[in-house]
Order: structure tokens, then C-alpha cells, then sequence
């Protein structure tokens, strides 16, 4: 496992400014390494942070970044998804502030072992929690072709999708694929050349560890969930890298905002929905060209951010 240093959240003073943090509980739903939460206990010193990661092997991390403010926070080995149901359970309230970064971590993306990049050799892995789940060489190694090209499409808009998915059927019958670099080289050899600043096998990569990790399965779900859990005037922020999650953030925000979800062929309102939340960003803002320049993994960052009604 590489240093924690290695990896550098994202948007941190975008992330603050939207968070408005100002004593009170605070939960990073999705802790990493700490690097988010490290920056909101350092900004305010009235604050409280429970953290939330399904990752063991990065909440160690967390925990050694976060000891100078020890006595302020809490942390637990769980799924973001299920914050509502562990708010009630600890009795979480009133909560004034939610972050969930929803990228992976430099600190996993550097690990070979963890099998996430295609730039290092290791195991077809890439589950968040290794204790638990199929692998990515489950899926290369047993989908058919039609549900290997439909995982890509669905996952990454990946344009060469059953051509790659027939040279992964049929390279796996000759060896099973088991290290990140098999995997890469047969993506490389079958498309054509990808632009120079874009490796081959990114979509591809992308796709497998959304379906590994079930990402978008419930995010909608969290998002509803975690604003109606905010105290009036707590403040939920959103951080997400690619277009899948953004498009669900959107919509879940749309809903929050929205004071009427009836049919458009209705005369009259008939629901009893009502405008829960303020969005804040109304288009999701994006890392500057310095933050891109010195950490080229933030370029796909969207940051979307809400307050409780």
C-alpha cells in the first residue's frame, strides 16, 4: 500500500465553500483516505466528522491521517448507501453537513494489488472491499460476449464494445485472463489507436470496476436519502468523475428541488411532494486548470452541492 500522501482530494476548497462547515456533525460518506476530512476538521475546530468507507485497508490509512483531531471523529467500515439506516442506528442528529466523493483513490490506483489500473501489473481484482463479491476476472472470465459488450456500453459508452469483449472471449480461451496488463494488452490490440493523452483500455477499466462495485446501483437512492436526513440548513455535496454519476446526481437534485412530480397530463397537482432542497450549484462546477495541471486525475471531477429547506 502506497503512503497516503500519494493522493490528493480533490476540489478541497470548492468542497469547503459549498460544505460551509461551522460546528456540528459532519459525515464523509465516502472517507478514502481522510484527505477531505482532514481538511474540514483543520478549517473548523467546532466540528464533529464521522467517517464512512467500505474499504478497510483505507480507513487504516484515514485513521493515521486523521489522529491530530482524534477526539472529534468516528470512523466506520460500511457502505455510503447505507447512511440513513446508520444515522438512525447511532443516532446521528441533527447532521449540518454530508460530502460522499464518489471517485476511486490514488492510493487504490497505485496499488498493483488492488488491480483497479492498467498501468500497473497486478491481480483482475478492483473490489472496494476485498472480503467480499466477484472480482473482475470473474466477469472477464465468465460473461458471454452480449453481456461483456453490454457492461461496456452501459458502463463507459465504450464505442468498441463487442469487438472488445470477442477478443477477451477469445483470448480466454486460450489462458484465463488474470492480471491487469493481460487484460490492457488484449484492449489495446483490438481498436483502433485512442488519442495520445487517453489510454486504450480506460473505458474498459472504468466499466468493470463500476459493475465489480456495483456503483451506480443506489446512488439515486443515497442522495434522495442522505438531504432528507440533513438538518434545515445542512448542506449535502456531491463529488463525482464521470458523466453515469453526474447524470444521477442531477436527476436525484432535480427530484429534491422539484415541488410536484405528477404526470404532465394532469389538470391540477394531485401529489404531495414539496420542494425540499436549494440547489446551490446550478451547473456542477469544475476543478481549475492549476488543480488539473497538478493533479491530472481531477480533470473529470463534477461538484454538485444542495441546502436543506
Amino acid at each position: 500500500m502506497e503512503s497516503d500522501t500519494t493522493h490528493h482530494p480533490v476540489m478541497v476548497n470548492e468542497v469547503l465553500d459549498n460544505l460551509a462547515p461551522n460546528g456540528g456533525l459532519i459525515v464523509d460518506a465516502t472517507l478514502g483516505t481522510g484527505g477531505h476530512s482532514a481538511a474540514i476538521l483543520s478549517t473548523d475546530p467546532k466540528c464533529t466528522v464521522v467517517g464512512i468507507d467500505r474499504d478497510t485497508e483505507t480507513i487504516d490509512t484515514a485513521r493515521k491521517r486523521l489522529k491530530p483531531w482524534e477526539n472529534r471523529v468516528q470512523l466506520f467500515s460500511s457502505d455510503y448507501r447505507r447512511l440513513p439506516e446508520l444515522a438512525l442506528e447511532h443516532s446521528w442528529q441533527p447532521i449540518r453537513g454530508i460530502f460522499a466523493d464518489l471517485g476511486i483513490s490514488s492510493t487504490q490506483l497505485d496499488s498493483a494489488e488492488r488491480g483497479f489500473s492498467f498501468r500497473r501489473s497486478g491481480p483482475l481484482d478492483m473490489r472496494m472491499d476485498r472480503t467480499t463479491g466477484l472480482t473482475a476476472a470473474d466477469l472477464v472470465n465468465n460473461l458471454d460476449v452480449d453481456d461483456l459488450a453490454s457492461l461496456l456500453r452501459r458502463y463507459s459508452d465504450e464505442r468498441y464494445a463487442r469487438r472488445i469483449a470477442r477478443a477477451i472471449v477469445r483470448e480466454r480461451q486460450k489462458n484465463k485472463l488474470r492480471s491487469t496488463d493481460q487484460l490492457a494488452d488484449i484492449v489495446r490490440a483490438s481498436i483502433p489507436r485512442a488519442p495520445e493523452h487517453i489510454h486504450p483500455a480506460t473505458r474498459t477499466f472504468q466499466a468493470l470496476r463500476i459493475a465489480v462495485n456495483d456503483e451506480l446501483d443506489g446512488l439515486y437512492d443515497f442522495i434522495v436519502g442522505a438531504a432528507r436526513i440533513l438538518a434545515p440548513g445542512g448542506r449535502l455535496v456531491i463529488l463525482s468523475f464521470h458523466s453515469l454519476e453526474d447524470r444521477l446526481a442531477k436527476q436525484a437534485f432535480r427530484y429534491l428541488e422539484s415541488d410536484c412530480v405528477c404526470p404532465p397530463r394532469l389538470p391540477q397537482c394531485a401529489c404531495t411532494k414539496f420542494t425540499e432542497v436549494e440547489i446551490l450549484t446550478k451547473r456542477p462546477l469544475k476543478p481549475k486548470n492549476n488543480e488539473v495541471e497538478a493533479n491530472p486525475r481531477s480533470r473529470s471531477a463534477n461538484l454538485r452541492a444542495l441546502v436543506r429547506l
